[in-house]
């Protein structure tokens, strides 16, 4: 019925990566939530094909695209820049964008793709917006990690992979990261009105590791058919996270399957959590 009211009218959702999986997806479940959304896109014919696919699908008129590859720092700055012109207000951001490589690969920046692109860019992306967030409070910060943090220890000696690059091992440690963001962000914005969360979507049938080492490969052709969760169910979580009001006011805290869990131990490190976030600062030039 025309003019009936949706969860999400009035709210303005940031998602990257939302091309395809989860992204768009949780982008698409957002929008016909009737959220504003605009979604963050590395190949521009991609993202304006899902923009449109999103707006069609869902008769929601307001969805964006941003061009953006979020492993150039210089573009994520561009981005904010973009954004906080085109947005007087952001209620959601979700860091959805995320890869593995089988190789070794340094961006412009000088640094490793895995890191750059999982942990550096949704820090200087969300630091780079965080005063637009504050300033429309009640707002949310929610970040896509993985149940692949488990074991996972950070080098921080060694975060270019220099001396010896294992992909599997990097997607690890930077979705770890990706927790230990969150909950130093949270502790930051206590009080703010603007709430960070993380979750593991589940294993998702999507193509983020078309690029990534063989296990995995091997695991999405072979086993996936059978065991993957297709995006629409892995989005859940995320679309939970950042729509509910079950889970308003809620920070700091890692989801699986709409459920509180304990992360390992080395996501609970209060010290590496703020220990990362000064050398990430450094590393993005927020010093």
């Amino acid at each position: 019925m025309a003019g009936t009211t949706k969860p999400m009218d009035g709210r303005v959702c940031l998602i990257t990566g939302a091309t395809s999986g989860i992204g768009r997806a949780a982008a698409g479940e957002l929008a016909a939530l009737g959220a504003r959304v605009v979604i963050v896109a590395r190949d521009p014919v991609r993202g304006a094909a899902a923009r449109d696919e999103i707006s069609r699908e869902t008769r929601n008129h307001e969805v964006a695209l941003e061009v953006a590859d979020l492993k150039s720092q210089r573009q994520v700055r561009d981005l904010a820049a973009r954004l906080l012109a085109a947005l007087p207000e952001i209620h959601v951001l979700v860091n959805n964008a995320g890869l593995a490589l089988a190789e070794r690969r340094l961006t412009e920046d000088g640094l490793e793709e895995t890191f750059a692109v999982n942990h550096l860019a949704p820090f200087l992306l969300t630091s780079l917006l965080l005063d637009r967030l504050r300033a429309s409070a009640p707002a949310r910060v929610v970040t896509v990690a993985s149940a692949a943090h488990r074991g996972a220890v950070i080098p921080f000696d060694d975060l270019n992979g220099e001396r010896g690059f294992s992909g599997w091992l990097a997607y690890g440690w930077t979705k770890l990261a990706n927790i230990l963001f969150t909950a130093e962000l949270a502790r930051r914005l206590d009080g703010s009105g603007v709430t960070a969360t993380c979750l593991h979507p589940g294993v998702v049938a999507t193509g983020f590791g078309r690029e990534g080492p063989l296990l995995i490969r091997e695991f999405q052709r072979w086993v996936g058919r059978l065991l993957l969760l297709d995006p629409q169910r892995g989005a859940e979580t995320l679309v939970w996270l950042a729509s509910s009001p079950e889970v308003a006011g809620a920070s700091g805290a890692y989801y699986v399957k709409r459920r509180l869990v304990t992360p390992s131990r080395a996501a609970r490190d209060a010290a590496a959590a703020h220990r990362l976030w000064l050398l990430s600062e450094r590393l993005t030039g927020l010093t």
